[in-house]
């Protein structure tokens, strides 16, 4: 059923062209150990801003029991996963042949195998503020009194104001963190991690973050090893180089840079090269000279002269 459901989403995508599939991007919900609707599985179709959807996860994804503080639920989760992705489009979820296979098929696999799960296709980042600034906002927002979580921790890529977090700093502490928690945690308690791929604390770091697919494989191997119950969310923000043209400023400068060096080494011309070049002006003034002997000997042979010639009369 999980796998109609996200057939639905993929068929839906497809047959909503004339939405800007562009400029929004496509959020999945769910959870193995959690379920506080009847609908165990929905698609909510409506094009909805970062806000709307927090509301959506807290009333519709049953997560005010998780999050909100007062609730009191039988089923609770241990931890409350948030995936903020930098790739995806609403038009990705179609078969965009630029898709990360590996990242779609582990959303599939995690959304059809699960208890309950929800999805909607078509949320409008902010261009402003972040996604996962205004899902946590969001979060305070829809719960009325505030999160009443024991723990809430988020990645160092994360861009989040307000509220004394703790700071993960790499997949390492995550793990770490994920283990210490599930040891120090009261029974009835939900922790809330909120995990973001690159960002603007990824400028310090030049090498290439690993892709979305094993990062959220790595965490939902490591809550799975340690026997947390959890409930995730993912939603995708790529517009993240809009908000910090700073990001784009590095990028630039970097590739500038580079040009500059090749071009710099290019200037100057050793042995071998030296070699190369009295080699090809030879062969260019052999090729020329080659030629005026052709034409010259065409135009010789073109000349009709006679065998012999009459002997003059004597008057």
């Amino acid at each position: 059923m999980g796998l109609k459901i996200f057939l639905v989403v993929v068929v839906g995508l497809v047959a909503a062209a004339q939405i800007s599939l562009a400029s929004t991007v496509p959020a999945f919900l769910w959870s193995p150990d959690f379920s506080s609707v009847e609908l165990k599985e929905s698609v909510n179709y409506q094009v909805m801003s970062p806000k709307d959807l927090a509301n959506s996860v807290i009333s519709q994804g049953g997560w005010s029991h998780l999050l909100c503080s007062g609730s009191q639920h039988e089923h609770r989760v241990d931890l409350a996963i948030v995936f903020v992705g930098r790739e995806l489009h609403s038009s990705d979820v179609a078969g965009n042949k630029h898709v990360d296979r590996a990242l779609m098929n582990l959303l599939k696999v995690s959304f059809t195998r699960s208890n309950f799960s929800m999805a909607f296709p078509y949320v409008a980042p902010s261009e402003e503020e972040t996604m996962e600034n205004l899902l946590v906002s969001g979060f305070k927002e829809a719960c009325g009194h505030g999160l009443g979580v024991s723990n809430v921790a988020f990645s160092e890529s994360c861009s989040i104001e307000g509220g004394d977090f703790q700071k993960l700093g790499n997949l390492h502490s995550i793990n770490d963190h994920l283990f210490s928690r599930m040891e120090k945690r009261t029974k009835g308690e939900t922790d809330l991690v909120v995990l973001c791929h690159g960002g603007t604390q990824s400028m310090k770091e030049l090498n290439p973050p690993c892709p979305e697919s094993e990062i959220m494989n790595e965490v939902i191997s490591t809550v799975e090893q340690s026997g947390a119950k959890y409930a995730a969310l993912y939603v995708s923000d790529p517009f993240i180089s809009i908000r910090y043209p700073g990001y784009r400023e590095l990028e630039r400068f970097l590739a500038e840079s580079a040009a500059v060096n090749a071009s710099t080494n290019s200037k100057g011309c050793d042995e071998v090269c030296k070699i190369k070049s009295s080699l090809l002006e030879g062969v260019l003034v052999g090729i020329v000279l080659l030629l005026i002997l052709l034409s010259g000997l065409c135009c010789m042979m073109g000349i009709d002269t006679p065998t012999r010639f009459e002997v003059p009369q004597d008057n």
